[in-house]
C-alpha cells in the first residue's frame, strides 16, 4: 500500500506520518458536532452541489429533534495528503458510556468549551477520560462571538482544570485555539483575522502525533463499535492496534469470557467523509469497519487466527438508574403496536445490550417484566423513544436509584449538579434543592444578576427535578448533572407532587366532562380522547387522588341556564413529553408507550386493587 512510503521507523514501532485519530469531547450544547461540520465543509470532502445542511453527523431523527449528539460516530477527512479520523462523542452525561468505548481509537482529542458557561461536570468527566488514556489534547474555547462572553475567565477555568485533573506534566502541555464553530472559524488569538478553519487543521497535524504501530505484527483489533445495515449484516468498527486486515482472511474472535472461534472477515472499510470506503488491506492505525463477525460485541477482541492475543476489554462505569418495563397490561393493549408481546420485549431489550454498552437488562420478577439500568433519566428515555417509533407496545416504571452496599452500610449515588440562572430564582431553588437533599458546594456571581450554583445531590433528589427546575425559573436558566461518588444513604426525599385526577370509566373524554375536572386542577387530555378507568387525566390541585368522570355528558333539555351553556371553554391542556411523564408518575404509577400515544395510568386500575395494595403496603 502507498501508505507505507509515509512511515518513520522508530527501533520496531513504526510512525504513521500519513494519518492522525482525534476525539472532540465537550460538554452537551458547547458545539462539538457544528464544529465538525465545519471541518467536513472546509475539507472539499463534498462536491461543490451537494447539499448537506447543517448537523451533518447528527443522523439520528432523535439527535435532530432533541439537538443533541447521542450516538458516538466516526468521519475522516484529508488535509494536505495526511487523514485526519474524526470521532463525535456526545456531550450528555448519560451518555458517558459512548464516549469511554470509542477514545481508545485516537491519539489526541480537541476539548470544546463554551466562552460563556467554561468547563462544566461533563467537561471534567471526558477530560479525565482522556488523560487517563494519555491523549495529546488541544484546547478551543468555543462561540467567544457571544455578547456575554468571558474568554480571559473561560481559560483560567481551564487552566484550573488541568492543574486538578492532571497526572504528568506532559498533560500540562495544550495548545489553545479559539473558534466560532458556526461560522467556521478558528483563530491562535482572539483579536486574529476571523477567516477558516486553517489554525485547527494545522494544529492537528501539527500536534496530535502520529500512531506508533507495529504493521508487521501479529493482528490485534479492539471492537469499540457496532453498526448494521441489511445488505452487509454487522459492522465491527474499531482501531487497528497491531498487524494488519485483509478482505477474507481468516482472523480469530475472542469474545469477554476467553473463549475463541475462528471467523472470516468478509470486507473491510475505511472512513471518508461520511461513507464507508472498501479497502482491500488496512494497516496498524487505521480506523475500520469489519463485516462477516456476526457475533462480535463491544470490547472484545480481533486477532491473528495462529497467535490469538486479547486486548483489555474495555471498562464502562456502571448505571445508576433503573426501570422496570413490561408488557401493557391497560384496556387499550395491543391496539397501536406492532410487537405489544413478552417474547418480542425481551428480544429487544436483551439485543440493545449488544451496542449499548452503559445499559443492563436482567428478567424481572414476573415473565412479562424486564429491569432495565442506565445512567440517568435522558438514557433511559432514548431507549424508550426508540422502541416505540420501531413499533414497540410496552409499560414503563418510575426511575429508580441503584443503591450497593459497602463495608455493611447501603451507599447511594451522588451527583455533581450545576445551575446558570438569574440570581433572583436563587430563593425558591435553594429551598426546593434543600427539600432533595442538596447541599450547596459553591456559587458564584458575575455581577450582571447571572448566578451559577454547585450542589452535591443524591441521584433520586434529581429525580423529576428538571420539570420543576423549568417552572421555578420560568424557562431562565440551564442545569447539568455528573455522578462523581457513592455516599451513605442519605434518608428518605419527601415528594411534592399533588395528587392525579384519574377517569372513573372507560370512554371517551367530551367538553362538558373535562370542564367538571378542571374546576378540580389541570386537565393532560383534549375532548375526544378515549379514556379507560384508572387512566390518570390530571392533576388535582390537592395531595389526594380524585376520580373523575370526564365522559359524562350534559343532560339534554329544552331550559337553558344561561347563553353561557352553548359554548364551554377549556383551559388547554398540559401535554407531557416522555421525559415529562417519567418526572410526574410516583411509585403507584406507570406510563403507557405506544408508537401513537404516551399515557399516565395507576399501577392497579381499580380502585378496590388500589385500596388493597395500600393495605399490604
Amino acid at each position: 500500500m502507498q501508505v507505507i512510503d509515509t512511515m518513520t521507523r522508530t527501533d520496531k514501532l513504526v510512525k504513521r506520518e500519513d494519518i492522525r485519530n482525534v476525539a472532540i469531547i465537550a460538554h452537551v450544547d458547547h458545539g462539538k458536532t457544528t464544529l465538525v461540520d465545519g471541518l467536513l465543509k472546509q475539507s472539499h470532502i463534498f462536491r461543490e452541489n451537494q447539499q448537506v445542511g447543517e448537523l451533518i453527523m447528527d443522523s439520528n431523527d432523535q439527535e435532530r429533534e432533541r439537538g443533541i449528539t447521542i450516538l458516538a460516530k466516526n468521519t475522516a477527512i484529508i488535509y494536505r495528503g495526511i487523514k485526519i479520523n474524526i470521532i463525535d462523542t456526545p456531550g450528555h452525561a448519560d451518555f458517558g458510556g459512548e464516549v469511554e468505548r470509542v477514545l481508545n481509537m485516537a491519539d489526541g482529542c480537541i476539548l470544546l468549551i463554551d466562552a460563556v458557561e467554561g468547563p462544566m461536570p461533563q467537561t471534567r468527566f471526558v477530560l479525565r477520560k482522556a488523560l487517563e488514556l494519555n491523549l495529546k489534547p488541544i484546547v478551543i474555547i468555543n462561540k467567544i462571538d457571544r455578547r456575554d462572553a468571558r474568554i480571559e475567565q473561560v481559560y483560567e477555568w481551564t487552566q484550573d482544570l488541568f492543574l486538578e485533573l492532571a497526572t504528568t506534566d506532559a498533560h500540562l502541555d495544550f495548545t489553545v485555539l479559539y473558534a466560532i464553530g458556526r461560522d467556521g472559524v478558528a483563530m491562535y488569538h482572539p483579536d486574529d483575522e476571523r477567516v477558516n478553519l486553517e489554525p485547527l487543521f494545522e494544529t492537528i497535524v501539527r500536534t496530535i502525533p502520529a500512531p506508533l504501530v507495529d504493521a508487521n505484527a501479529p493482528l490485534q483489533m479492539l471492537v469499540a463499535a457496532l453498526d448494521y445495515d441489511d445488505y452487509k449484516g454487522k459492522y465491527a468498527i474499531g482501531r487497528i492496534v497491531r498487524g494488519r486486515l485483509s478482505s477474507n482472511s481468516f482472523v480469530a474472535h475472542i469474545n469477554r469470557d476467553g473463549v475463541i472461534t475462528r471467523q472470516k472477515i468478509n470486507l473491510v472499510f475505511t472512513y471518508k467523509g461520511l461513507q464507508r470506503v472498501e479497502v482491500p488491506e488496512a494497516l496498524a492505525g487505521d480506523i475500520v469497519a469489519l463485516t462477516g463477525i456476526a457475533n462480535a460485541n463491544i470490547g472484545e477482541t480481533i486477532a491473528d487466527v495462529d497467535t490469538p492475543e486479547a486486548l483489555p476489554t474495555i471498562t464502562i462505569t456502571e448505571p445508576t438508574l433503573k426501570m422496570t418495563f413490561g408488557v401493557n397490561t391497560s384496556p387499550f393493549a395491543g391496539r397501536e403496536g406492532k410487537y405489544p408481546t413478552s417474547r418480542q420485549l425481551r428480544s429487544r431489550l436483551y439485543r440493545e445490550l449488544e451496542t449499548n454498552v452503559s445499559l443492563r437488562v436482567e428478567d424481572g420478577n414476573t415473565p412479562d417484566e424486564f429491569i432495565v439500568s442506565g445512567r440517568g433519566e435522558l438514557h433511559l428515555s432514548v431507549l424508550i423513544e426508540t422502541m416505540r417509533r420501531e413499533g414497540y407496545e410496552f409499560q414503563v416504571s418510575r426511575p429508580e436509584v441503584i443503591t450497593r452496599e459497602e463495608d455493611g452500610h447501603i451507599v447511594e449515588p451522588i451527583e455533581e449538579l450545576v445551575i446558570d440562572t438569574k440570581d433572583t430564582y436563587i430563593g425558591v431553588l435553594t429551598e426546593t434543592l434543600a427539600a432533595r437533599k442538596a447541599q450547596l458546594t459553591n456559587m458564584t456571581n458575575d455581577g450582571s444578576g447571572n448566578v451559577r450554583l454547585e450542589y452535591h445531590i443524591p441521584t433520586r433528589g434529581l429525580i423529576g427535578f428538571r420539570n420543576a427546575f423549568l417552572t421555578l425559573t420560568q424557562g431562565n436558566g440551564a442545569m447539568s448533572s455528573m455522578l462523581i461518588d457513592y455516599q451513605p444513604w442519605m434518608g428518605k426525599i419527601g415528594t411534592t407532587r399533588m395528587g392525579a385526577l384519574i377517569a372513573s370509566e372507560m370512554g371517551v373524554a367530551v367538553t362538558y366532562g373535562l370542564n367538571n375536572a378542571q374546576q378540580r386542577g389541570d386537565t393532560f387530555i383534549e375532548p375526544g380522547t378515549p379514556v379507560y378507568g384508572g387512566m390518570i387525566v390530571g392533576m388535582n390541585v390537592r395531595p389526594m387522588d380524585m376520580m373523575v368522570n370526564i365522559c359524562k355528558e350534559k343532560q339534554k333539555t329544552n331550559i337553558r341556564s344561561s347563553t353561557s351553556d352553548i359554548m364551554v371553554r377549556l383551559t388547554p391542556p398540559i401535554i407531557m413529553s416522555l421525559e415529562q411523564s417519567l418526572d410526574f408518575i410516583n411509585n403507584d404509577e406507570l406510563v403507557e408507550v405506544t408508537p401513537q400515544n404516551i399515557r399516565l395510568r395507576k399501577r392497579y386500575l381499580t380502585q378496590n386493587e388500589r385500596a388493597r395494595a395500600r393495605d399490604t403496603d
